[in-house]
C-alpha cells in the first residue's frame, strides 16, 4: 500500500514564537530491546508520541516452562555537543521514568565517550568529568568541570582531540556519547509483564522556509526531503505555500523520531499494535484570526482513525517494523505585524 499521510487542517495560528533554530536534528529514541531474545513475545505496545511526551507500554509474554531473566535496555542514539539548540539532558533523555507492572523501577544508566571510533570513558571517568552532561556544560563553550582541571590535563585531553585548544585556550569537548538504561527484568514462565517507560522528546525542526523561498520556487533542497520524510499530500504543500505568500507568515516543519525496529530483538511480530499521535492544540489570535495553517503528517502503511481534532491512531496485527517512525508538524502562522 502506499505511504499514508494524516493531514488535519486547523484553526488560525498567530505567535510571535519560532520553532528550534534551521537545521536540528530530532534524536531518534526508540522502544527497549535486549540482545536477541526469541522466547519472549511482545503481546502488545501501544506508542503515543506528542510533541511533549513520549509513552510506550508493552505487555511482553512468557510461553515457557521456565522463568527467563535478562537484561533489557533503552539505548539512546548517539549524541554530541554540535547540536547547540538541544541541551546534553534534553539529548540524553534525562527524564527517562520506568515502571513494570504499575511499579516505578530502579534503573542503571551507562554513558559512553567516542572520538573517531575510540572509547575514552577511561581517561574521562579518571579526570572526574561528567560524560554525558559534557563536564555539566550549559553550551558549546562552558564545561565547567573541564575548566576546572590542570593544565596538564587539559592538554592531555587536547592532544587526544577531546577538546579544542586555539591560541592557548581550552574549550569545547569534542566526543560523542553513547549512553543506555538497563536494568534485569525476570519474564516469570507462563505469565504476562507490562512494561512501561516515557521520557521528553528531542525535537527536530526546520524554519528556513520560513520566508517562503521554497514554498513559492518549488526549488529540491534539504528542506523538501524533511517534507517528503513526513508523507505530505500535494493539497497540504499547497496549502502551506499558499500561507507562506503572505507578509510576515512563517511555515515551520518539527519532528519526533521514534525508532520501531528495535522491536525486532524480541520475538516478531508485535502481536499487536497500536500508535497514537497528537497534533498539538493552537491558540488563536483574535486580531488574526485567518492567519495560519496546522498538519500533522506522516509516512504509514494502513488506515488511521481520527479519534478528534487533534488525536488520531493507527493499528496493525503481527506487526514487524521493517522502517522507523516520523512524526510531522507542519505549521504556517504569523510572526509580527
Amino acid at each position: 500500500m502506499r505511504p499514508l499521510s494524516v493531514l488535519i487542517l486547523a484553526a488560525a495560528l498567530a505567535s510571535s514564537t519560532a520553532l528550534a533554530d534551521d537545521g536540528a536534528a530530532s534524536i531518534s529514541a526508540g522502544g527497549i530491546v535486549m540482545t536477541r531474545e526469541p522466547r519472549i513475545t511482545m503481546a502488545k505496545e501501544v506508542l503515543t508520541i506528542s510533541e511533549n511526551k513520549v509513552i510506550v507500554d508493552y505487555d511482553f509474554r512468557n510461553d515457557n516452562d521456565a522463568d527467563i531473566t535478562t537484561e533489557v535496555a533503552f539505548p539512546i542514539p548517539d549524541y554530541d555537543l554540535d547540536m547547540g539548540s538541544i541541551s546534553p539532558s534534553d539529548q540524553g533523555f534525562d527524564d527517562f521514568k520506568l515502571w513494570v507492572d504499575q511499579k516505578p523501577v530502579h534503573y542503571s544508566t551507562e554513558a559512553k565517550a567516542f572520538l573517531n571510533g575510540q572509547d575514552y570513558s577511561a581517561l574521562l571517568n579518571s579526570m572526574g568529568i561528567d560524560i554525558a552532561s559534557y563536564g555539566h556544560s550549559t553550551d558549546n563553550d562552558t564545561q565547567p568541570q573541564i575548566q576546572k582541571l590542570s593544565t596538564t590535563q587539559k592538554e592531555r585531553l587536547a592532544k587526544a582531540g577531546l577538546i579544542d585548544k586555539v591560541d592557548g585556550q581550552f574549550a569545547g569537548a569534542n566526543w560523542k556519547v553513547r549512553k543506555k538504561y538497563y536494568w534485569t527484568q525476570t519474564f516469570p514462565a507462563h505469565a504476562t509483564v507490562h512494561i512501561r517507560h516515557e521520557y521528553t522528546p528531542a525535537l527536530g525542526s526546520f524554519n528556513s522556509i520560513a520566508y517562503g523561498t521554497l514554498l513559492t520556487t518549488g526549488k529540491a533542497n534539504k528542506d523538501d526531503y524533511e517534507l517528503v520524510s513526513v508523507c505530505p499530500t500535494t493539497e497540504v504543500l499547497s496549502a502551506l505555500r499558499k500561507d507562506a505568500q503572505h507578509p510576515h507568515h512563517l511555515v515551520s516543519i518539527a519532528y519526533v523520531d521514534f525508532i520501531l525496529t528495535t522491536a525486532n530483538t524480541w520475538k516478531h511480530p508485535i502481536e499487536d499494535f497500536t500508535l497514537n499521535f497528537e497534533r498539538p492544540p493552537l491558540d488563536k489570535d483574535p486580531n488574526h484570526p485567518d492567519t495560519g495553517v496546522n498538519y500533522v503528517s506522516l509516512c504509514w502503511d494502513g488506515p488511521v482513525e481520527k479519534i478528534d481534532a487533534n488525536h488520531f491512531r493507527a493499528h496493525k496485527t503481527n506487526f514487524v517494523p521493517s522502517k522507523e517512525l516520523r512524526i510531522g508538524f507542519l505549521q504556517g502562522y504569523l510572526m509580527g505585524d
